[in-house]
């Protein structure tokens, strides 16, 4: 079964599953895919609007910080997912040594009994293992594998391939050939929004040889954002930084994707699934993004040729992130921050909305808070709106000035109609 979303952003089900994005004239609205790296990440995917979701089991997957999926999890997420309408890919994009093939035939079979709708996929022998031990699930040939050209792309839908992820370094100029180049039926699919990695489609071996940790099997210790300084053979101990001003240098340090304002070019260059990184990000990383991504790509289904507005752009800046840029879509290229590597963090959330109970909405607190201060509210389908918490409350009902205690529960008073789930933000 397949899903869209109808004019107001609500799910769809096509249950012939024979184009899973609406289709108007010659325009076809690209999917929504979104990062879950575990339960509370998916369920935030899911809430704010993604299309799909992917994700990873507790191997085989290129992202080891998470907590992933166990089995049981695994099931439990396609389920919730296909409730709403919402596909699930499962990563098994790492380059497995022999010793890791042993238990994958398994894996990928549990995969398709749990109703995986695809595999995202980098290794040629995996592709062909998932073909034969999980043959009703979809595969998808994974960036890792570093697709820039339509004889690879073509390449590997003969492989059995019904999708292939573009390398980052692929110009928007250059997707376009590939699009006109490869069988119709080959879905594209393009990072639109997250982290960038300085090597090539994410091949690094710098984590191997300064950490020890295998960046082509999940374990990057993103050693290119470290700081940096040189040093000369006959003064060992004396650093010098390699910018003239003093600090060091972060030389490796890419800056993040952002390509929320030019999505029309994305799907006109032929991408049906916009990927946005972060499964290693927070849940309200995840909710914050998708829910602007999904904002963006229904406002330029409605009203091709308008500008994004403002205010959906300005949601990207809500949560925490290097400079922006986009990326090689253009024919330049990210850009770096040499100076520094802290994020960006204009913005934090103060609680989570945890339900109503009478007069009173129950705050779970995540960072300090006043009364008096205004807050920014984000909560599924809805635009984004501000409030003054006004009255406030503690556990045993006494007025209170502030929440400053991690994880304390807190009644604010107000008639606002918060849905569960709901970030209350505060810049700062």
């Amino acid at each position: 079964m397949s899903a869209g979303r109808n004019s107001q952003g609500a799910l769809t089900l096509d249950p012939s599953g024979s184009h899973r994005q609406s289709a108007r004239g010659d325009r076809c609205k690209p999917e929504l895919l979104a990062p879950a790296g575990d339960m509370e990440r998916l369920e935030a995917a899911v809430r704010y609007g993604a299309d799909a979701v992917y994700l990873a089991g507790k191997d085989y997957g290129m992202r080891a910080a998470p907590g992933n999926f166990t089995r049981e999890e695994l099931e439990k997420g396609v389920e919730l997912c296909h409730q709403s309408g919402v596909r699930v890919y499962v990563t098994c994009n790492t380059l497995p040594r022999n010793y890791e093939l042993q238990n994958l035939p398994d894996f990928l079979a549990f995969c398709q009994r749990a109703g995986v709708d695809g595999l995202i996929i980098s290794d040629l022998g995996v592709l062909a293992l998932a073909k034969e031990y999980a043959p009703d699930v979809e595969r998808h040939v994974s960036t890792q594998t570093g697709i820039v050209n339509y004889a690879a792309a073509k390449a590997c839908h003969d492989l059995g391939a019904s999708r292939v992820v573009l390398a980052r370094e692929v110009p928007l100029e250059e997707i376009k050939e590939i699009r006109r180049k490869t069988p119709p039926e080959l879905e594209l699919e393009a990072f639109v929004h997250g982290s960038m990695c300085v090597s090539f489609s994410g091949r690094c071996l710098l984590s191997n040889y300064m950490a020890g940790r295998d960046a082509n099997r999940g374990q990057c210790a993103q050693p290119c954002r470290w700081e940096y300084f040189l040093t000369e053979k006959q003064r060992p101990g004396q650093q010098f930084s390699i910018i003239e001003q003093g600090g060091g240098t972060y030389i490796l340090n890419s800056n993040d994707l952002r390509m929320i304002q030019h999505i029309p070019a994305m799907a006109k260059a032929g991408i049906s699934s916009l990927k946005i990184e972060g499964r290693a990000k927070s849940a309200y990383y995840v909710a914050c993004v998708t829910a602007a991504y999904r904002r963006a790509i229904d406002f330029f289904w409605e009203n091709p040729g308008l500008p994004l507005p403002q205010e959906i752009l300005e949601e990207t800046e809500k949560i925490s992130h290097r400079a922006y840029s986009p990326g090689f879509y253009f024919g330049g290229e990210p850009g770096q921050t040499p100076d520094r590597s802290q994020y960006t963090r204009n913005y934090e959330v103060a609680a989570v909305c945890q339900g109503r109970q009478g007069e009173y909405v129950l705050l779970r607190e995540r960072n300090r808070f006043f009364r008096g201060e205004l807050v920014d509210i984000l909560q599924p389908g809805k635009e984004p709106f501000t409030a003054e918490l006004s009255e406030l409350y503690n556990q045993d009902w006494e007025p209170i000035k502030a929440a400053p205690h991690a994880e304390m529960l807190v009644y604010w008073k107000t008639p606002l109609d918060l849905e569960k789930g709901a970030y209350l933000r505060i810049r700062r």
